[in-house]
């Protein structure tokens, strides 16, 4: 599979789709991409002069962005593509900038699912140390950087959502925020995207009908702890509008779980083999009964056997597997899905950064099996 070389586009040659209304720059042409599904991406997700040492990677989405565009086997050996994946950082989709947005409607009550003034506080960093400590980055979280792209996360799903309903399938270089609650952040989770997606794509006056026809969207999520926050916004589950299957270690965070509408708790040192039979099972079960016109899902990587704070022992075969099991079933369903990278800690952020392409990767090669670029 190539590229058509005539899809390339810049700013001049092609002009915001008005269904697009969370996008301030077009990517590549889906309907013209023969290699890749279409990618969200802000060069704002991760800034500089972040504490070295900090247990959350925040270089890596700066350096997922960099795997995108230069890995392949010429120079990473363990690669399986023969080309980069993406062509060029102008190739991604990039959502609007956060001056640009209305946040407070669209991701506060009494439209959005949040409570207004934790939005409120969290946008001009009032909340209290003990908040700060809770969500993990304490005095950080008095960075305007760190709010920046606390709001571009969620942006970018919000654009990520828009291009899977006209696309089928599109994924964010960032997101995944699932421990943020509507009024309060946990587990380096500020804001949760995953609920502010889930809202604005159910909502067509909310989203001015660039999405119509969506009431129910199904979570997926396998990061290797429970997504306690999304499952926690009982106003969209008991509107049957968000339904929740969360396959995480059992022993591990949180240490009070939530109710999902699925919980999957697997042992700690659970390997590929055992993972993939219960995500086979969970994920059909969750598509048949609540019958889903959306899947948003968190491919978190702190599944990894040697992840810093994962307890699992899923390889990166393993971690290949379970991606394309999700989106293939996804798309084969006819379903539009949204994939966001979730958790995922090592040291080696360059290393994190090539596990967290998987998920991009294995979009991208269920876009390339179902010629996806032919749907629409």
């Amino acid at each position: 599979h190539s590229y058509n070389e005539s899809a390339a586009n810049t700013n001049d040659e092609f002009s915001i789709d008005p269904k697009l209304s969370v996008c301030s720059r077009m990517g590549l042409e889906p309907l013209r991409n023969r290699f890749h599904h279409p990618i969200v991406n802000h060069e704002n997700y991760s800034f500089n002069d972040w504490p070295p040492n900090h247990t959350f990677p925040m270089d890596k989405f700066a350096r997922l962005a960099q795997a995108l565009t230069t890995t392949c086997k010429k120079n990473t050996p363990s690669s399986r593509l023969p080309r980069p994946l993406v062509r060029s950082h102008e190739d991604f989709f990039r959502p609007l900038d956060m001056e640009e947005a209305p946040l407070y409607q669209w991701f506060a009550e009494p439209s959005g699912p949040l409570e207004s003034k934790f939005l409120s506080r969290v946008l001009n960093g009032r909340l209290t140390k003990e908040e700060c400590r809770y969500i993990g980055f304490r005095e950080q979280m008095y960075r305007p950087e760190l709010i920046r792209r606390t709001v571009l996360e969620v942006l970018g799903t919000m654009l990520s959502c828009q291009l899977a309903y006209q696309y089928g399938l599109s994924s964010n270089v960032a997101g995944g925020t699932h421990h943020a609650r509507r009024d309060k952040g946990a587990g380096y989770t500020i804001l949760n995207d995953l609920a502010i997606a889930a809202n604005f794509i159910t909502d067509e006056k909310l989203n001015k009908k660039t999405i119509v026809g969506v009431e129910r969207v199904l979570v997926i999520d396998t990061d290797v702890h429970q997504g306690d926050g999304t499952a926690s916004f009982s106003a969209l589950h008991d509107q049957n509008r968000l339904f929740t299957l969360s396959l995480h270690c059992a022993d591990n965070y949180p240490q009070l779980k939530a109710t999902s509408t699925y919980d999957v708790g697997l042992p700690a040192g659970c390997d590929d083999d055992e993972y993939m039979e219960a995500l086979q099972k969970s994920v059909c079960q969750a598509i048949s009964e609540t019958k889903p016109q959306f899947v948003l899902y968190d491919a978190g990587v702190d599944v990894y056997a040697n992840d810093k704070l994962g307890r699992l022992k899923i390889t990166e075969n393993g971690i290949h597997q379970r991606d394309r099991y999700v989106i293939d079933k996804c798309v084969g369903e006819g379903i539009p899905v949204v994939a966001v990278v979730g958790g995922g800690y090592d040291k080696d952020v360059n290393a994190l950064a090539r596990r967290h392409a998987i998920v991009h990767e294995e979009c991208a090669f269920v876009w390339r099996k179902y010629k996806m670029w032919e749907r629409h």
